[in-house]
Parts: structure tokens; sequence; C-alpha cells
């Protein structure tokens, strides 16, 4: 049989045996069928991409649309994305994707990573002062992985301790499965509210920040701008939240792994990016085809749902030798936890920046932090976007 004939994946694997590594059936689909026919949660046959060949052909591919209203997601999900409303360019395709991204490019550069490095310092101390004033035992989660990333793109974008407050609050419900979905509502819809207010003080009183520049380059609406901001802060904190909180559980428990990371300074930038590539936190990527067109073999029909599985690509043996083993001097190792092309996540320096900051300087403060519960009882986001952990309790 070709792999067209061979009847669809009925979904895309979730459940790890170990924490730390991919859906165990990951390595067989891969070897069998790198691109592989894959139902739906709404009913829709698509594909499921594992390797990592041709997880960068699609997700360089001319053809290949990452259009909110175009795309399914392989989990189950409570809506049908629309069309990306104006300034949510992470849903939109070139030119209109080019438009607002350009203009932010140039304050998310490795350069200006290294200049933010004061104040993430700065932040990390904080948070840290606050993790230990909590006392032992505390939930690493809540009171270090989403402060941090949260309280920097917040100052980036020129969020007062107010705005960063309330933005931290209103994103606990949206972050934590089981939330009911009214006040999953009641939050998006005040966090909305919220970024608007943060526009219009921005436009009274503009700062060095990158709201305030983009207000005054004066390109977009007042909605653009709101949205644009709610887009960096959301993802500006997401997946730097869990890389924290899973990253902190696996060196927990691997002290070999442990020691790249407990130094003093900062974390050597290789042992970041394999941190990154083997723990691969953006579990997958949606995408769709534009028209009819052949990737790896396989003929996809137009309109038909891609995913691209970073995890499974980041595993993949025939990029990265040995790809279950954590070797951080590997060499490199160019993963795709950020994703690839137009679409790379625009804040990746500054995501590495703050791990190669807050893992050490979280291990010195905590010489003998420890996790307090079994292992086995950390629950996991098993079938979410963002994969992670719910909670971390940690002692010291």
């Amino acid at each position: 049989m070709t792999q067209t004939q061979q009847p669809p994946l009925e979904h895309m694997p979730t459940r790890r045996s170990c924490p730390f590594d991919p859906p165990d059936e990951f390595a067989a689909i891969r070897a069998e069928a790198p691109i592989a026919r894959m139902t739906y949660p709404d009913g829709a046959t698509g594909w499921l991409v594992s390797s990592y060949e041709l997880a960068r052909e699609v997700l360089v591919h001319p053809q290949v649309s990452a259009r909110h209203e175009l795309r399914n997601m392989p989990v189950p999900f409570p809506v049908k994305l629309g069309p990306a409303a104006p300034g949510l360019f992470f849903g939109m395709d070139p030119p209109q994707h080019t438009r607002y991204r350009k203009p932010l490019a140039k304050a998310f550069t490795a350069t200006q990573a290294a200049a933010y490095e004061p104040i993430i310092e700065r932040i990390t101390e904080d948070c840290l002062d606050e993790l230990e004033a909590a006392g032992s035992p505390a939930d690493l989660v809540a009171l270090f992985a989403m402060p941090l990333p949260i309280r920097v793109i917040s100052h980036l974008v020129g969020g007062d301790a107010a705005v960063t407050a309330e933005f931290q609050r209103l994103r606990v419900p949206v972050l934590t499965p089981g939330t009911p979905m009214d006040e999953i509502r009641a939050a998006v819809v005040r966090t909305d509210a919220l970024m608007h207010e943060l526009v219009a003080a921005k436009r009274a009183e503009p700062g060095g920040d990158v709201l305030s520049t983009l207000i005054t380059d004066g390109q977009f609406s007042d909605v653009e701008l709101a949205n644009i901001a709610l887009q960096i802060l959301g993802a500006g904190h997401e997946t730097t939240v869990h890389m924290f909180a899973l990253g902190t559980f696996l060196l927990l428990q691997h002290d070999e792994l442990r020691a790249a990371f407990d130094v003093d300074g900062y974390a050597d930038s290789s042992a970041v990016d394999e941190l990154l590539r083997y723990l691969s936190i953006t579990q997958f990527i949606t995408r769709a085809a534009l028209d009819d067109l052949e990737i790896g073999g396989e003929r996809i029909a137009k309109g038909e749902p891609i995913t691209i599985s970073l995890a499974a690509a980041n595993r993949d043996g025939r990029r990265f030798d040995d790809p279950d083993t954590f070797d951080p001097a590997r060499p490199r190792n160019f993963h795709l936890t950020f994703g690839h092309g137009v679409h790379k996540c625009l804040g990746n320096h500054l995501a590495s920046t703050e791990l190669r900051i807050g893992l050490p300087a979280l291990l010195r403060r905590f010489p003998k932090l420890r996790l307090e519960i079994d292992p086995a009882e950390v629950q996991t986001r098993a079938a979410m976007t963002t994969y992670g952990v719910h909670s971390l309790p940690v002692g010291w």
C-alpha cells in the first residue's frame, strides 16, 4: 500500500509515557509516513507532518497559508477561528502579515535582546525575591515561571505595574484548563479593553517602548494597535512560562543536565537551544493548502489542513544525531521550536535570553531546589498547542 492508500490516523498523538519526550507513536509514524493522512476532531481529513525536512518545507511553502479561518485544530478546540482581526498578524499571510510584522522586527533582534538583559536581570531578581518571601513549598509556575516573562514583555510593550498586574491576573483563567467558558470570555473581553486603555495612555504620553514607537510611526489605527499589543503580550509570555516550568522540572529530575544551567552567570546559548529543541513547548503548528500541491510525495488538495508536529520534527534522527539525548553542546542545533520562515517567532531572541538569565538565577538562589511531589503526580498540558505543566510545587 502507498501512504495515500493507508487509512488516515484517527487523531494526532498526544499521550506521553515520559513528560519530556514526544508522544510515543510519533517515532513509528515518522518512520512509516513522515507526512500522513489524519482525521481532525471536527471531522476534516488532512495531514500530519512529523519529519524535520518536510516541516521546514511546509513552513516556507508559498502555497501554504497561516490564515486563521483556513486552519483546523488537531486537538479539540471550543471555537472555529474566523479571519484574523486587524493587527492580529500571526493569523495572516503576506503582504498583510508583512505590513504588521516589519515595523516590529527591529525591536526583537538579537542586539535588542542583549540590550534588554539588565531589565530581565532586575525582573528576575524581583520574582525570585517574591518566590522566596512566599516560603517553601511554593508553586513555581504561579510565582516565578508566569510573572517573569509577563513582566518582561509588558515592560517592553509599555505597560506599567498596574497594567502588568492586571494582565497577569487575566491570563490565569485563560491558561488554566477546565476554566468555565464564561470566565474565559469575561477575561478575554476585559483584556481587550485593557489593551485599548494602554493604547490611549501611550497616545497621551508616549515613551520609549514598542507601542509608543508604533503610535509615533502613525501607520496603524487604535484597533490595530490594541490587537498588536495583545498579540505581542500573549505570544511574548505563554511559551516562555512553560519553558521555565517544564525546563525546571526536567533539571530537577536529572542532576547531570542541571549542571549546564547551574552556572555563575548566564547559561550558554547552546544549552538553551538544546532545552528548546528537547522539550518543544509549542507542540504543533497548523497550516492549510491554498492550492493543490505535492509535499513528500503526497498530493495535498486545496483547502486541506496540515499540522506540523514540532515535537516530532525536533526529535528526527535524520536531522539530529542521537535525538533523544539531551546534549547541551549539540552543534548546529537548528531546531524548529520557534518555527521557520516568515512566521518564525518574533520573540525568539528575547525568550532565549530570558531562559539564559532566569534558569541559572533560579538555581543559584535556591541551590537545594527540589520537587515537592512525586514526579508522576505532575500534571501536563497534553492536548493543547502549548505543552507544559499546570503547576510545579517546589521546595528549597
